[in-house]
């Protein structure tokens, strides 16, 4: 394990979108380890290292919203995406004009969340702790990043912030299982989707490694 990092992240609404909603987006209730992830990732990134999420901590009341939402009614064709790689000159553009459709979705309210993560490394090259750790709490600190971090869907930004003190204990007490939740996805298994059972206990959820046997396909 490498040297850890908290960050602060917090905003108006979240979607945590269940994948198993196949019409209408329901957020889980809380951050997934993946959206913790995208965050992380938004402030730095590098080839050379994965970050891996081991708590989150949820500061706020759990409150859900229903909003209607427009989102297009179709994807790119595959083909077209494989023409346009080989011949530079098919379109794969969509027009939202053409093709909107309002759903509904089951959104967070008030999120505000505490990531605990480490990273890890890729390849044997460019392994110097010291780097990577300074890099990230500076940009952190001075509020940079590659793209605006979102909280589950990009239209709910994340603001945030670095954590250089202790972290402080949530108004949330007791324990809740809050059911199988996606831990992330599985990018060298063919993108399957892994899930383990979140249970948070005083507002802090711990995150099992992704290759242990607490994280199911």
């Amino acid at each position: 394990m490498s040297y850890g990092v908290k960050l602060k992240v917090w905003g108006d609404y979240a979607c945590f979108t269940r994948p198993e909603m196949k019409v209408e987006r329901v957020s889980y209730d809380v951050m997934t380890p993946s959206a913790a992830r995208g965050v992380l990732e938004a402030i730095y990134w590098k080839p050379a290292i994965v970050w891996v999420i081991d708590k989150i901590h949820v500061f706020k009341p759990i409150r859900f919203t229903n909003i209607r939402r427009n989102e297009l009614a179709s994807k790119l064709p595959l083909g077209n995406i494989t023409r346009a790689m080989k011949d530079g000159k098919t379109p794969i553009s969509l027009f939202i004009e053409d093709d909107r459709q309002q759903r509904a979705a089951m959104v967070l309210k008030d999120v505000e969340y505490i990531i605990e993560a480490h990273f890890e490394y890729t390849s044997p090259e460019d392994t110097n702790d010291g780097k990577h750790l300074d890099m990230f709490n500076r940009r952190a600190q001075d509020g940079q990043c590659f793209m605006q971090p979102y909280l589950g869907c990009r239209e709910f930004s994340a603001k945030f912030e670095l954590v250089t003190e202790e972290i402080p204990k949530s108004i949330l007490d007791g324990e809740k299982n809050l059911g199988w939740m996606l831990h992330d996805i599985d990018f060298k298994n063919d993108m399957q989707a892994r899930f383990f059972n979140a249970v948070m206990n005083d507002g802090v959820i711990t995150v099992p490694p992704f290759k242990s046997e607490e994280v199911k396909a």
